[in-house]
């Protein structure tokens, strides 16, 4: 089983924001919350939130009970580009220049442990097929004249 939490338009550049999702992809929910509590970059914080949601998201889905965090993994943890706003800086000589003030989309995918264990035991490897013969050829006009003559 699987949940996700989705923040949009952050106000941080998406570079940024790769810097701090990158450390927690593929680990386990307890250590992507001790990585992102204590890292120091602004960015961290947003990401510690949509992380929290995204498990709180999961353990709701739970029929059977609650998850612990360390039975949890971050499966998915991407970051697209929002919108960007443009603003203008003044610059000597009466000229004028673009400020790009950039924001973010944070997508968290979290997943059970133990469903990982049943989709990779369950799965069979798939049957081995022989390749088939190439189709013959469409025979053209100028090869039914030369057979006719």
């Amino acid at each position: 089983m699987e949940a996700r939490a989705i923040n949009r338009y952050i106000g941080t550049s998406p570079r940024k924001m790769r810097l701090v999702i990158d450390l927690i992809r593929g680990k386990s929910v307890d250590q992507a919350l001790h990585i992102l509590h204590f890292s120091p970059k602004h960015a961290s914080k947003v990401a510690e939130k949509v992380l929290r949601s995204a498990v709180s998201n999961l353990q709701n889905k739970d029929e059977g009970g609650r998850l612990e965090p360390n039975e949890i993994i971050v499966k998915v943890a991407m970051v697209d580009g929002g919108m960007v706003q443009k603003r203008i800086s003044a610059a000597p000589m009466g000229r004028a220049f673009r400020i790009r003030k950039r924001s973010n989309h944070v997508t968290i995918v979290v997943e059970a442990k133990e469903d990982i264990k049943k989709s990779t035991s369950t799965s069979k490897p798939a049957a081995k097929t022989e390749p088939k013969a190439p189709k013959a050829a469409k025979s053209t006009k100028k090869k039914t004249a030369e057979a006719a003559a």
